[in-house]
């Protein structure tokens, strides 16, 4: 559905929501819904380029002893149970769980030496999805509403959208924070893959036509008319009406309904993406990218593999990733779309490097993985080399503030920028990384 999240997490206890727009009560909303979009349109911001994001959250802790920096060499309880597969790199190993990334290896960019700084649950999301510090005290924002603050709407589409609800969101992972709620993103839980697929907010309920929301768009004006005649501050007004248009757009544009349609898609190209949720976010973001979003998150749970992490990864976990990603990358770049497109893979944090009583890896802060592709990062690169343990960087370290600074990097906009707290007023810097200058 269409949500504004207030930063919790949606699998915690007291989860708040507040619904952006209903169909049937957008009369309701009084000067929420206006203001909410009237902000996203002052924010906009230079769009010097035109560079958008499709990112992927695998929540929980993707291990990358088991699939992109095995450790043939090491004793067997840090080793693993899988064997090692050679890449389309020379010299550059992965694990047999993932055979197709690693085919499709010139086609994105690896790196082995990410540092998550950081270990638990909640935190790990704050951290990784904006590239700040971890704060109590405030709740930074993260990529897409950063995107959508400074950049705005592109098309009646809202700038960000999330696909799944795979984030902990305990600590403001993955939220507007300091930003406003206006920032959040479009978030749409239902699966892309099902027979009847459909969109909360931008479906009619059942017995209500398009005709039916036309007449209540005009009621809506015949009030709103008598409002403002009472009213001391009519230019007010005039704003409003604006943004109570846009809000009625995104029901109403033709492009709304084409984007969500996957059966528009041929149905091999289905297939090949996966028939399961997955791999269906996954087209359905590269369309909600050509129809004008500017930041997809498409978000995938039950990483935490601290049991049975061997046969989970194999039988479960890895082969939805590894047939839907490479496919990703594939299609944009047949669609002419990956130049200006950046694929971006990131995780919690790494696992440990000693497997534990119960089969399986803990959580563990200090090495990890990080995939990009496209928007011009070089297929192939593969970054940075971690101990003989797999347990810290020893080359090329770099933090998840080094991530964001390259994102922000990559779709133009300065990553040392100042941003505003709109509820003080207090200058906050949006990133303190530095870019990962061997993918620019």
């Amino acid at each position: 559905m269409f949500s504004f999240l207030t930063g919790q997490d949606s699998n915690c206890e007291n989860l708040h929501r507040r619904e952006f727009l209903q169909l049937g009560g957008l009369a309701t909303l009084g000067l929420n819904l206006p203001f909410v979009l009237q902000q996203q349109a002052l924010a906009a911001a230079s769009r010097r380029k035109d560079t958008n994001v499709i990112l992927i959250w695998t929540q929980g802790g993707t291990s990358h002893h088991d699939t992109f920096d095995p450790k043939p060499e090491a004793p067997a309880n840090v080793r693993g149970s899988y064997n090692f597969i050679n890449t389309a790199i020379p010299g550059v190993q992965f694990t047999e769980i993932v055979p197709r990334m690693a085919q499709e290896l010139n086609r994105f960019a690896l790196l082995r030496s990410w540092n998550p700084q950081n270990g638990s649950h909640g935190t790990a999301d704050a951290i990784a999805m904006s590239g700040k510090p971890f704060n109590p005290a405030v709740i930074y924002p993260t990529f897409g509403s950063v995107v959508s603050q400074q950049l705005g709407f592109k098309t009646a589409l809202p700038p960000f959208v999330q696909l799944g609800n795979s984030v902990d969101r305990r600590f403001g992972g993955g939220v507007a924070g300091y930003l406003g709620m206006e920032h959040n993103a479009f978030e749409i839980n239902a699966d892309p893959g099902a027979a009847q697929f459909n969109v909360r907010d931008i479906t009619p309920p059942a017995g209500i036509s398009m005709d039916r929301v036309s007449r209540r768009k005009q009621m809506l004006a015949a009030v709103d008319s008598l409002q403002k005649k009472a009213e001391l501050q009519p230019e007010a007004f005039g704003a409003l009406d604006e943004h109570y248009q846009a809000a009625l757009n995104m029901i109403t544009a033709p492009e709304t309904k084409r984007a969500f349609d996957l059966e528009k898609e041929d149905p091999r190209l289905r297939d090949r993406y996966g028939r399961n949720k997955f791999g269906q976010s996954l087209l359905l973001g590269r369309r909600m990218i050509e129809a004008g979003v500017r930041f997809v998150t498409v978000t995938d749970g039950g990483w935490d593999t601290h049991a049975n992490n061997f046969d989970s990864l194999k039988d479960r976990l890895s082969p939805r990733l590894d047939q839907g990603i490479p496919e990703l990358i594939i299609d944009l770049e047949q669609r002419g779309m990956l130049a200006n497109t950046l694929v971006v893979w990131l995780t919690d944090f790494g696992r440990t490097p000693k497997i534990n009583s119960a089969s399986g890896r803990d959580h563990w802060s200090s090495a990890g993985f990080a995939v990009m592709a496209g928007a011009g990062v070089p297929g192939g690169s593969v970054l940075g080399v971690t101990d003989d343990e797999g347990g810290r960087p020893i080359k090329d370290e770099y933090l998840s503030q080094d991530v964001a600074a390259t994102i922000y990097e990559k779709v133009g906009i300065e990553h040392d920028i100042m941003l505003t707290n709109p509820l003080d007023g207090r200058p906050m810097s949006l990133n303190e990384g530095r870019v990962i200058k061997e993918w620019m």
